[in-house]
């Protein structure tokens, strides 16, 4: 089967490379037509059909086109009658650069010799025998024919436009037959392939399409304000020096070094000392930061859906096989490839290896983390996602999914000889999450030392707790607080059960709900006095390190201390793996109601935030 794939793989680039010629132009038009989508879609919702749209779209862009080309033209035609103004700075700056670089050089051949003189001469040039005729070099022209210029004027015009006719024609037919291709690509693909065929074109038509627009708008928009700044600092043909930088822009990464080394030789040229050069160079820099930092990432993401390593890859690969154009198109081709690996089976390997993150979810990317003991990525990620959504769905969705995964690889993996240090690995990797995750539990455990001590000695749920009553006191707040403001969350002595019991404190406290936790059938663990008056309700892990028998025993106790708070448990989806299933017939004698998740218990307790706040 490797053997298959890498005789594919090469037949494909042979035909990429040998087909370029008529590759290239359909390619070209493909990606035109993508970047033409949502400009033709915004003008069709003012009530223009699709064609109309199309053809209006199109004499926008035509008329941009050529309005920009007079004006580059222009400038092009003027900075060509200008260049022999600028031939003595050039050649004075190139002499001054000759020699603060020689200098030092020149230096080196004495240093390292003496005073000993070069083999052939003073100067290492060969000296030529007494008599002998120095040679003259004789150069031979010929008169170019009218026939011969015409021929070479043809050539030059009739390639670059013959291309261009041939990609508009392409993109004309492209967009007008749009449906049709895709009912094509459809039928290719077969029936029972339809839904991953439709929403891939639709990614395709609107995800990257969408890219691609932005793309344009950004650079377009960088071009003009470069121009303007460079104008501002009287620099000449600003405004063919910003088109430059909006074109350049498209090519990853070597574009903009190739746009600010223009740029500074021409204000180098043109300005008799430095100073134009280093302001020019200096301005162009901190537009490029302030527009690859701040504006791309609020305008179409962080980056094109490629990491940083796959672009420069891409370029390199489509450079080498189109040449100038591949690398203009190195970014397009790339990103279609993977958005067509998230949907193409045979395509998926090219989406894994190039795309900016894996096609993994947030909890498997947590499972590796853990498994590899990588605690700082793991707080990092949960910062980035603690900004936008609550603690409670960081615990749903990735935290505790990511534990059930981690914890069945250990349970697969019981023969290995070093599970131990898996398992003390993954421990010492949750403690320091958890211990970030707690964000009441700062400067206090720091100061007395209770965290390391805590973590080889107890659980990490009995960490967090011990962590919270050293914080808060004994009963890990004050019992002055409002009738029924208070949400009891309880365990049984396990290692998961507390370890959940306490994160669904951590969950609730953060949405300022009273939350406090105890483990039931500890004899020191006696009930807070006035608990039935305060307490709102009781939420009860469902047991994983414990027999349902017993943990029915120590619910019905429960019971029997606070017969009139509302008594729930807790069974989230990503531990019920992990969970022994439940008689659910004796699961309803013992209690009210079955949550499945962090957020279900956050909104089973909202009440009770809005009674306190009363």
């Amino acid at each position: 089967m490797p053997v298959n794939r890498v005789v594919t793989a090469t037949c494909l680039i042979a035909i990429l490379h040998f087909g370029r010629g008529v590759l290239q132009p359909i390619v070209l038009a493909l990606v035109l037509s993508l970047a033409l989508a949502p400009l033709i879609r915004a003008i069709g919702t003012l009530g223009l059909a699709r064609v109309h749209a199309i053809f209006a779209a199109l004499a926008l862009v035509f008329a941009a086109v050529a309005a920009a080309g007079t004006v580059l033209g222009a400038q092009m035609l003027a900075l060509t009658a200008e260049l022999p103004q600028y031939r003595a700075e050039i050649r004075a700056k190139l002499e001054e650069v000759r020699v603060l670089t020689e200098q030092p050089l020149a230096r080196l051949p004495a240093d390292l010799l003496g005073d000993e003189p070069l083999a052939g001469g003073h100067d290492g040039a060969a000296t030529l025998p007494a008599g002998a005729v120095q040679p003259v070099p004789v150069e031979i022209r010929t008169r170019a024919t009218t026939q011969d210029t015409l021929a070479k004027a043809v050539a030059v015009v009739s390639g670059p436009l013959g291309a261009a006719g041939l990609v508009l024609v392409l993109l004309i037919f492209i967009l007008l037959d749009h449906e049709n291709l895709r009912d094509r690509i459809i039928r290719l693909t077969g029936q029972r392939e339809v839904s991953r065929t439709i929403r891939g074109l639709e990614d395709a038509a609107h995800g990257v399409s969408r890219f691609f627009f932005s793309q344009f708008v950004v650079n377009l928009v960088f071009g003009a304000v470069s121009g303007i700044a460079l104008w501002l600092l009287g620099l000449p043909h600003a405004a063919l020096w910003g088109a430059l930088c909006a074109v350049l822009r498209f090519v990853p990464y070597i574009g903009a070094l190739i746009a600010a080394a223009g740029i500074g030789l021409f204000a180098a040229a043109v300005d008799p000392g430095w100073a134009l050069a280093v302001y020019a160079m200096v301005l162009f820099g901190v537009l490029e930061v302030l527009v690859a930092n701040v504006v791309e990432p609020r305008v179409y993401g962080h980056s094109s859906g490629m990491s940083p390593l796959a672009v420069i890859v891409s370029a390199l690969f489509w450079s080498a096989l189109w040449g100038p154009v591949g690398l203009l198109l190195s970014t397009p081709l790339t990103l279609c490839l993977v958005v067509a690996g998230r949907y193409i089976k045979e395509l998926e390997p090219v989406s894994i290896l190039l795309a900016e993150s894996p096609n993994a979810s947030d909890a498997q990317r947590f499972y590796h983390r853990v498994l590899s003991g990588d605690a700082a990525a793991i707080i990092r990620d949960a910062r980035a996602f603690l900004r936008k959504y609550t603690l409670a769905r960081y615990c749903d969705q990735v935290l505790l999914p990511g534990l059930a995964l981690a914890s069945a690889d250990l349970r697969g993996s019981q023969a290995s000889q070093d599970v131990g240090a898996q398992q003390q690995r993954l421990r010492a990797t949750i403690a320091m999450v958890a211990d970030t995750l707690d964000a009441g539990a700062g400067t206090a455990a720091r100061r007395t030392g209770r965290r390391s001590v805590s973590l080889l000695n107890e659980t990490i749920g009995a960490h967090l707790r011990h962590a919270r009553e050293e914080r808060l006191g004994r009963w890990q707040g004050s019992l002055d607080v409002p009738e029924r403001s208070i949400v009891l969350c309880a365990s049984l002595e396990g290692v998961r059960e507390e370890f959940l019991s306490e994160l669904l404190v951590l969950a609730l406290r953060e949405a300022e709900i009273d939350a406090r936790s105890v483990v039931l059938g500890k004899p020191d663990d006696d009930d807070p006095p006035d608990a039935e008056r305060l307490v709102s309700s009781v939420i009860v892990a469902w047991p994983m390190d414990t027999a349902p028998d017993v943990w029915y025993e120590a619910v019905a106790q429960l019971r029997d201390v606070l017969p009139d708070v509302p008594l729930v448990t807790i069974q989230p989806r990503g531990m019920a793996e992990m969970a022994e299933k439940a008689d659910p017939g004796a699961l309803a004698q013992r209690v009210d109601l079955v949550l499945q998740s962090f957020e279900e218990a956050l909104a089973f307790v909202a009440p009770v935030k809005s009674a306190s706040q009363r």
